[in-house]
């Protein structure tokens, strides 16, 4: 090889460290969902202290708790002077006396304050404790909650077009009850609310499949949400919301029902049941943190492309 062709070659392998250089040191496709605190919420929520987070336990209050106060540091801003919605309810139990409840709501106000308002959602209650047992609810429903206050950070942020209504719901195992006691008396007419956005265990899939159900029922929902799902980072599937599938219909399986019979359409995004579903072993570190976090940025793309695109 000759000089020329030796200077040739320098100079194209100089070339090629400095793309790989400059490419190393491009910055990572941004996030808007802080990961760390993400993850450090279901963490929290799902810690033994809180002995799984039961309706009326003192587990549960003390969640609720955790809850209010991320919603003070965040900014929303309370109904009435407080966070806080009382409500009781009867448990199932033949020999069960009436149990106090709380729900957790927020506003974050919008640019345009005469535009019908989005109700997002997530229920902080679990099972509690069983035969001397913890059930902790990571995903069950610490990861709805998780991702609720992240979208509730994100929009104290960055305005949406229409006012959003964060609530955390109580007591929606066994019964969706503080979903109930919110429409029973909500403290915004229910006519100017468009749509319930819920999340319920959103956080592992063995298949890395997030589900958005609701569109069945309000098909003019469904183009919004089809761009999203073009580009999201996790497969997006449409389903689980057609009458007469029997439990495959997730329609009634979270509080995002009580909107439906209150005739307010909804989108539910969850994952199918996985094998700690409802048992000890819901702990925080059976969670896919990429998938989880991908999910999470997922569906604060469908809540903007909703926000959008909705204007009844």
């Amino acid at each position: 090889m000759d000089r020329r062709t030796n200077m040739k070659t320098a100079k194209c392998l100089g070339l090629a460290v400095l793309v790989a250089v400059c490419a190393h040191a491009q910055p990572a496709e941004k996030r808007r969902i802080d990961a760390d605190r993400l993850m450090s919420t279901v963490t929290l929520l799902a810690d033994p202290k809180f002995e799984g987070r039961a309706a009326g336990s003192p587990g549960g209050i003390a969640a609720r708790g955790v809850v209010g106060e991320r919603f003070r540091s965040i900014g929303l801003e309370p109904f009435a002077g407080g966070y806080l919605m009382s409500f009781t309810f009867t448990g199932k139990s033949a020999a069960a006396s009436k149990v106090n409840g709380a729900n957790v709501v927020g506003v974050c106000p919008g640019k345009d304050p005469k535009l019908p308002v989005f109700v997002v959602s997530a229920h902080y209650d679990h099972l509690g404790v069983r035969d001397g047992v913890i059930y902790p609810g990571a995903d069950d429903n610490a990861s709805g909650v998780a991702v609720m206050l992240e979208l509730a950070a994100y929009c104290r942020q960055h305005p949406f077009r229409r006012s959003i209504v964060f609530v955390a719901f109580d007591a929606e195992e066994g019964g969706l009850n503080g979903a109930r006691a919110f429409l029973a008396a909500s403290p915004i007419a229910k006519e100017r609310i468009s749509l319930n956005v819920n999340l319920d265990m959103v956080s592992r899939s063995d298949k890395g499949v997030i589900y958005i159900a609701g569109t069945h029922h309000t098909p003019e929902l469904k183009p919004a949400l089809e761009q999203v799902a073009k580009t999201a980072r996790v497969k997006v599937l449409f389903g689980h919301d057609r009458p007469g599938t029997g439990s495959d219909d997730w329609t009634s399986q979270s509080d995002h029902y009580a909107f439906h019979a209150g005739k307010i359409p909804f989108v539910y995004f969850g994952v199918e049941d996985h094998a700690d579903y409802h048992k000890p072993t819901d702990t925080a570190d059976t969670i896919n943190r990429g998938f989880f976090v991908d999910v999470a940025e997922t569906i604060l793309d469908s809540l903007l492309q909703l926000d959008a695109s909705q204007t009844r």
